[in-house]
């Protein structure tokens, strides 16, 4: 039987996960192979479909982080354990987990940014023996708008994580300013043996991929997401063509050599 990929499938709602006013996460059953970094169209009759990143991979589950900012959005946000919502997906490349087996890894995730890395992380929190040193630098705008906190705090017992916000009030307990003050601080070995990853608005990826390559890191070992570029997921509707590349399909994930010439 052929498949027709515009037709999606239904998929329960096992569990809703707040994070902030604006961001939660919903726990969809979903039975198949699915990578991080790739991207599910989340769809609501009557009222259209968006693009929403996999924040987590499971059992017999995956994670979809949704920040209500749309009519589509919105209206997820209205459905509760045990409704159901419309999935078409997986789509786009993803990370590919082999390409930072037995490395030192860095994770740079800006706001949102946290969501389609989470699942690589997490991979490599359970799996240490598997890479060598790893660091993430997670930033956000305030406290109130932090993700993930449980993750964050366990993932902090095997690797180096540095949480920064750009501004808060005085005594708050993390880190003040932007991700890309805290490169300097990254315990680096052999750059030849490191990977990083790059992930969030385009000025803080743009600019952390410059304070890598300023510490030695070569242009191939890293790895940025333009997820925000994703679109119809099938590269039909054309909204996500840069030059002769279709995000949706030939990313949203690119090694640098190819991401620096998609100008966005």
């Amino acid at each position: 039987m052929i498949k027709n990929d515009y037709i999606p499938f239904s998929s329960k709602i096992l569990e809703v996960i707040q994070h902030t006013d604006i961001e939660y996460t919903f726990r969809m059953e979903y039975q198949g192979d699915v990578k991080p970094g790739q991207f599910f169209e989340v769809s609501i009759p009557k009222y259209g479909e968006a693009p929403i990143s996999v924040s987590g991979i499971g059992k017999n589950h995956i994670d979809l982080t949704i920040r209500r900012v749309g009519r589509v959005t919105t209206e997820v946000f209205e459905r509760y354990v045990g409704d159901s919502l419309l999935l078409r997906g997986p789509y786009g490349n993803g990370f590919n987990l082999s390409d930072y087996i037995g490395k030192d890894l860095i994770i740079m995730a800006g706001g949102t940014g946290l969501s389609p890395v989470r699942g690589v992380i997490d991979y490599f929190f359970h799996h240490p023996e598997q890479r060598g040193h790893m660091t993430l630098i997670s930033g956000f705008k305030t406290p109130n708008d932090i993700l993930f906190r449980s993750d964050l705090k366990q993932w902090s017992a095997n690797m180096d994580v540095i949480l920064t916000v750009d501004y808060a009030e005085e005594d708050t307990p993390y880190h003040v300013g932007l991700v890309t003050q805290y490169i300097p601080q990254i315990q680096l070995g052999n750059v030849t043996n490191t990977a990083a990853i790059v992930v969030g608005p385009p000025a803080m990826m743009r600019f952390s991929v410059q304070g890598l390559l300023g510490i030695g890191l070569p242009e191939e070992n890293i790895w940025i997401s333009q997820e925000r570029k994703m679109c119809c997921g099938l590269g039909k509707c054309g909204h996500c063509k840069v030059g002769d590349t279709y995000i949706c399909l030939d990313g949203p994930v690119f090694n640098y050599t190819k991401g620096k010439f998609l100008v966005d």
